[in-house]
């Protein structure tokens, strides 16, 4: 079933103003070029124009041989030089329309990284993104060719000028013709351009697909299961339906353009049969001169050939400013959280984050993940949050640290909604290890860091060390400057696990911030490594609040406060001994985890059996 589809934001002429203003503020050599070419053009033009007229006249007026020679050097240097201009410049302007696209590449991922981190979960946005690079990825993408286009639509329409002028000394219906014509043509270039908007979506969804599962093939994350499950096949078959169906799309594309390429050819032989018969007629009954009729003649070729190819830049304008629209609104897609925009955040010591009747349901969705939650969290707090898959632990965290807004409740910081302030300087105050994370290609201490300049080695090795992974880093040949990323060094280190969810713990230490937040960080450790871990705690949140989120019930004894969170509420809250002599959710939950690591346990039970 089609959908109505909505229509763009911008026109063509306001993106065009949109591209000049951007080249202005960070490419000014786009637009001297794009005036340079349009001028050499037009010259260039009307030196051909009238070099055989002028040759031919000079003849019929038996001109001295020295007088010819001259007209026709003339003409040859004057054209050599504007080569030789155009040559020169046409060399190189290709970069700074290079540079340009890929400044508007910097600022479209600019938005991903800075942008309302609960827009990254809206498929809205994330639609848009993807379709946002359609203007970006190549030479040939709108955000590239449009100066092409502006170059030849200028180009055309100033010579068309000219050529317009010098006909309507003969008659203003041959301007007629042209016009009536270029127009037939540009109402079927419309409709042949607008096919594959007309098909946008279509094109969005199979190229989206064909691009996950490329990724999922050449990703060396996902080669192990790829290969472990036999899943070569079935991708591959994934692959090829997606790709034979855009051939398809293509395919129907293609016999479009085919019976636009026809009409205009049948156009064409109309409009130049009856121009050549109105010249033919002015020769052989108004005495209209050889050297006038060339000139008349090549004079309609050109604007005959202009007029159209005006129209048909008008199209491809509007199908740059269709991508080009889209990049725009993608660039303007409404932010819910306060940036620049917001209060600056006070800088002190100690601080309180207090969640008042907090509830969440995440975007696109009815069901409720946390409801009514209360929470205090000062500095010096160390809580912990336990509780099975899916009770919303993960989300909580995202909330206090203001990753997400609560659809309902309000959080505070010092008594202050969050809502109020710059939301990058509440980011500053904390430090974080989530389940998901990214090593960088850069150096281990540059992971750690988190910069390329300025780095504390000493800090660095501090925190390296209380995340247990100092003897690791320093056999390594390059030590602390080793590089990680095997896909782009090749004698760069391998981590495990373990060892990488080590060095982002190292990463959330050297960020030195009010709170640390830690999701399951010890979840890729075995349990003489978390053991470590666990001793270390109080070393490594001494003067902290924080909030360590984990499935080994074990963990909790290392914190002030243990939360249960169930059923998207909190059902238990105490500290673990506290909790344990209730004798409730929590301790059902610990005693079963727990006898899986009690000696003999597991074979006793199996003898029982």
């Amino acid at each position: 079933m089609k959908t109505k589809k909505e229509k763009p934001k911008y026109n063509a002429f306001q993106d065009s103003i949109y591209m000049v203003k951007l080249a202005w503020k960070h490419e000014k050599a786009i637009l001297f070029h794009l005036l340079l070419f349009v001028a050499t053009f037009v010259a260039l033009q009307l030196i051909d124009l009238y070099l055989a007229p002028s040759v031919i006249s000079a003849v019929e007026n038996k001109v001295s041989l020295s007088s010819l020679v001259l007209t026709i050097a003339a003409f040859v240097g004057s054209s050599l030089v504007l080569e030789a201009i155009n040559a020169y410049f046409y060399g190189f302007h290709q970069y700074p329309r290079i540079t340009l696209r890929l400044t508007m590449s910097g600022m479209r991922n600019g938005k991903a990284c800075d942008t309302s981190y609960v827009n990254r979960l809206k498929k809205s946005f994330s639609d848009m993104m993807h379709k946002a690079s359609w203007s970006l990825g190549s030479n040939s993408s709108a955000a590239e060719a449009i100066w092409g286009t502006l170059n030849g639509l200028l180009q055309q329409f100033f010579g068309l000028v000219s050529m317009y002028a010098i006909l309507l000394m003969i008659d203003y219906r041959l301007m007629l013709i042209i016009i009536v014509t270029a127009l037939i043509s540009f109402g079927v270039d419309k409709w042949v351009y607008g096919y594959e908007d007309r098909h946008r979506d279509e094109f969005s969804s199979l190229n989206q697909k064909l691009g996950h599962v490329g990724w999922i093939e050449r990703n060396h994350y996902i080669a192990k299961d790829v290969r472990i499950f036999g899943l070569a096949g079935w991708l591959e078959e994934l692959y090829y339906k997606a790709f034979a169906a855009v051939f398809a799309l293509r395919r129907r594309q293609n016999l479009v353009l085919f019976l636009s390429d026809l009409t205009s050819l049948v156009l064409t032989f109309l409009r130049n049969g009856i121009a050549y018969a109105f010249l033919i007629n002015l020769v052989l009954n108004d005495g209209l001169s050889a050297s006038m009729f060339l000139l008349y003649f090549n004079a309609v070729g050109k604007s005959a050939a202009w007029a159209r190819n005006i129209l048909s830049s008008f199209n491809q304008l509007g199908m740059h400013s269709r991508n080009l629209s889209v990049y725009r609104e993608y660039l303007e897609f409404d932010e819910p959280f306060k940036f620049e925009d917001g209060k600056p955040l006070p800088v002190g010591k100690e601080h309180t984050i207090t969640l008042e009747n907090v509830s969440f349901t995440y975007p696109e969705s009815e069901n409720a993940v946390l409801k009514d939650i209360n929470l205090t969290l000062r500095t010096g707090d160390k809580i912990a949050v336990v509780g099975l898959n899916g009770a919303g632990k993960t989300t909580l965290i995202k909330i206090i640290c203001g990753l997400l807004d609560p659809t309902s409740g309000r959080v505070l910081i010092d008594g202050v909604d969050v809502r109020e302030y710059n939301r990058r300087d509440y980011y500053k105050f904390f430090s974080a290890v989530f389940q998901n994370f990214t090593m960088l290609p850069q150096t281990v201490a540059e992971n750690v860091a988190q910069s390329l300049d300025g780095i504390d080695m000493a800090r660095v090795k501090d925190c390296i060390e209380k995340a247990g992974l100092t003897k690791k880093i320093e056999s390594l040949p390059d030590g602390y400057n080793t590089y990680l990323n095997r896909e782009i060094y090749e004698n760069a280190a391998e981590f495990s696990g373990g060892e990488t969810q080590r060095l982002m713990l190292a990463r959330a230490l050297y960020k030195d911030a009010p709170f640390l937040l830690l999701d399951e960080p010890t979840a890729a450790l075995d349990p003489i490594a978390e053991s470590e871990v666990y001793e270390k705690y109080n070393s490594m949140t001494e003067s902290k609040g924080s909030i360590f989120i984990s499935h080994r019930l074990a963990s909790t004894r290392f914190c002030d406060v243990v939360l249960l969170l169930e059923n998207n509420v909190i059902r238990e809250h105490g500290t673990h001994d506290e909790l344990m002599a209730k004798k409730g959710r929590y301790y059902e939950l610990f005693s079963v985890q727990s006898r899986y690591y009690s000696e003999g346990s597991v074979n006793d039970e199996a003898e029982e059996n």
